[in-house]
């Protein structure tokens, strides 16, 4: 909930900053982006403030526009050069600002200036001249003060920096509302007369009293309107709300249920269904259930279970018995029916047809009612199953030479000979009617029976049985018998073939083996044994090697030395490179023990440092801290003042002590003769400057004992 109130009120804050009207439809996106894009908290707010920022710092219109136009319809004026209007080449200046009880016609214009184009002073000339028309962005506030300034136009440009040049001034403060109508004014001076008009009207898009009130027409995402005469929105068809962007949905559409993107759409929620959103959803496989709110499944009467599928009255709801039968409820979901006469069936949905048991007699046709039947008798008989005959054996009513016999209780019976049959021995008797003859035969009537002729292969008093063609045994040399249809097949051993397996056949005459190879009789099939250098199922592989063309070796395999010609050429490249990589690191380090020991060597020493150099006594060397500071470039100068200096400075002996400590600082031990010092100094810094040719310093620090000789050792 906070999140949701910090939301709304930075996008009521963009809409404060904003200050335009159609902006404000920003709400309205803040609270659509809220409620339907599931973003995290954060995002959310980050992007409206970046939105607010992009309003506020972006071009834009302000709240309110309008035009203030001025129209000059005649200038008259008898000071300097006017005083012939047809020689005289004026512009005007207009200068709009806010209403002032002592007018200063002294810049700021704040409600804005404008100047017209140069012109003849003629009343003809200046009456053509285009209106000054001046823009505001604020709303109008019906006072203001105007300055008309009428000058002299000394060149083509209009300047208005010379005041020698300026005509007319007029300052007056006036009332003015907006409308089209134009307010005609006339001002006299001492030496001028002007002319004038003026009304204020408002820019397109906006409407009012004071220009202030914003509306433009649109169709779009952001609204759906148009404006009337007073700047009011007025929704198009199909859409309402203050700014026409909710749509009206189709008439009846729930409002709580439904809702629509366009007008005249009723789109259900989830739960909810039907043209108009007011039917809810049962719950999934509901069948005899109703509900009042989504996902409910309220059994109806008579019904009962999760799913409202268990009839509780199964022949009340279900009513499965027909034809009036009575239904019983036996149990749950179970039931019985009491058929009514004439119907039969679990739900007495069949008919009993009364004529299936043949009840007419003597030729009589039976007609099947609903519970009953009748019969239509043939001439001379009649009852209800045409059995009474109305006919004698004196009217000859027995046919194919049956015999009448007359009944004692009236009527007569004949007796049918062989073959025929009936009450009147009407019907012949035909025995092969049914095929009773099986598996082709044919059927023969002989009158009193029949007789079935047989096809080959077959046998019995119906035919129906297949004669063992393989009883006989007629396959030899232990072949296999296969019955068939007055027919027989026989499967042969290895080694014999024909009909029935008496021909002894070469098996190896059929698959001969190819390449000298033997061929032997194994009960599988023909065996091949195979020479030297063959193999296959009949020697028909042949295993020596194919020989080449004399001349013609093996091609050099090219790729191989290239592959081993590049290898070589990367192992030496990486030998070079790991060569430079040591040389280097030995060199860096030896660079970085030097600096190191001359900085500690300058650091340590106790004497103090004046701008004189430090002097051993008795020595003819001289150190100082000073010196061993200098740069790179200067060690060969350093060194050579040295040499100097001691040579100036000291005897023969001296110098020739220096050219062995120069030839000493070659070895690996160095020995300087260093002249006895005192006892207070118990360290004096020593430098040795070595003749190779690379300018390197080494120094050290020489302990000077009171026991030690003239020749003190340095490692």
């Amino acid at each position: 909930m906070t999140l949701y109130v910090l939301t709304c009120f930075l996008c009521l804050l963009s809409t404060h900053l904003v200050s335009i009207t159609e902006n404000r439809c920003l709400i309205v996106y803040c609270f659509i982006f809220l409620r339907t894009v599931r973003l995290p908290c954060i995002i959310i707010i980050i992007i409206i403030i970046i939105i607010i920022i992009i309003i506020i710092f972006s071009p834009q219109q302000v709240s309110s526009s309008g035009i203030f136009e001025l129209k000059v319809h005649s200038f008259t004026s008898s000071r300097g050069a006017c005083s012939n209007p047809r020689e005289c080449q004026i512009f005007f200046r207009v200068c709009l600002k806010h209403a002032q009880a002592v007018i200063s016609p002294e810049p700021p214009c704040t409600y804005g200036t404008a100047l017209t184009e140069i012109t003849s002073a003629d009343h003809s000339s200046i009456s053509r001249t285009a209106s000054i028309r001046i823009p505001f962005h604020f709303k109008w506030p019906g006072t203001f003060s105007l300055i008309i300034e009428a000058w002299n136009a000394e060149s083509a440009e209009q300047s208005t920096e010379n005041p020698s040049n300026l005509i007319s001034r007029l300052a007056t403060r006036r009332r003015l509302a907006v409308g089209e109508d134009w307010s005609q004014d006339v001002h006299f001076g001492e030496q001028s007369e002007l002319r004038y008009s003026y009304h204020v009207v408002c820019d397109d898009y906006y409407y009012g009293d004071s220009c202030s009130d914003y509306c433009r027409p649109r169709d779009d995402t952001f609204g759906h309107y148009t404006c009337d005469e007073a700047g009011n929105r007025a929704c198009l068809v199909g859409w309402r709300g203050e700014y026409c962007s909710e749509p009206i949905c189709v008439s009846g559409c729930s409002d709580n249920h439904g809702f629509c993107e366009r007008p005249g759409e009723c789109k259900c929620r989830i739960g909810w269904q039907g043209r108009l959103c007011d039917e809810c959803v049962r719950y999934p496989g509901c069948l005899h259930g109703t509900c009042n709110q989504p996902w409910q499944c309220n059994c109806q009467e008579g019904w009962g279970g999760l799913f409202c599928n268990q009839g509780l009255n199964y022949c009340t709801n279900h009513r499965p018995c027909h034809n009036g039968a009575t239904c019983s409820n036996t149990g749950q979901g179970s039931y019985t029916c009491t058929c009514s006469p004439g119907f039969s069936g679990t739900n007495c949905e069949m008919e009993t047809n009364e004529c299936d048991s043949n009840p007419c007699k003597n030729g009589g046709s039976c007609n099947d009612l609903e519970n009953d039947y009748t019969c239509t008798c043939p001439q001379g008989f009649y009852g209800k199953n045409c059995e009474i005959s109305a006919m004698t054996c004196a009217d000859g009513p027995c046919f194919n030479g049956g015999t009448c016999v007359e009944k004692p209780a009236g009527g007569y019976s004949c007796r049918c000979p062989v073959g025929y049959m009936g009450s009147n021995c009407e019907k012949k008797i035909d025995r092969c009617t049914n095929t009773p003859c099986a598996n082709g035969g044919q059927c023969l009537d002989l009158g009193r029976s029949m007789l079935c002729r047989c096809r080959p292969g077959f046998t019995g008093p119906r035919c129906e049985i297949n004669i063992d063609d393989c009883a006989r045994n007629p396959c030899r040399n232990g072949g296999t018998c296969m019955d068939g249809i007055n027919d027989y097949t026989c499967s042969c051993t290895l080694g014999y073939s024909g009909r029935d397996c008496s021909q002894r056949s070469d098996v190896c005459g059929t698959v001969p083996c190819q390449n000298g190879g033997t061929c032997y009789t194994h009960f599988s099939g023909p065996v091949c044994q195979c020479p030297s250098g063959f193999m296959g199922p009949s020697c028909e592989y042949s295993l020596q090697p194919s020989v080449s063309p004399e001349g013609s070796g093996d091609p050099f395999p090219v790729a191989l030395a290239v592959s081993f010609c590049l290898g070589l050429v990367t192992l030496l490249l990486v030998v070079c490179a790991a060569a430079a990589v040591l040389r280097q690191m030995k060199k860096s380090q030896l660079g970085k023990s030097v600096h190191s020991g001359l900085e500690t060597i300058n650091n340590l020493s106790q004497f103090p440092r004046d701008k004189g150099a430090l002097a051993i006594p008795g020595s003819p060397f001289k150190v100082t801290n000073k010196d061993a500071e200098l740069s790179a470039d200067d060690k060969a100068g350093y060194k050579q003042k040295l040499v100097d200096c001691n040579l100036t400075e000291s005897s023969k002996q001296q110098h020739q002590q220096g050219q062995t400590l120069k030839q000493g600082s070659k070895k690996s031990d160095l020995f300087i003769s260093v002249p006895p010092f005192t006892k207070e100094l118990a360290y004096h810094p020593v430098y040795i400057i070595p003749e190779h040719t690379e300018q390197c310093v080494f120094a050290t620090e020489v302990g000077i004992s009171p026991f030690i000789g003239n020749k003190t050792q340095i490692a």
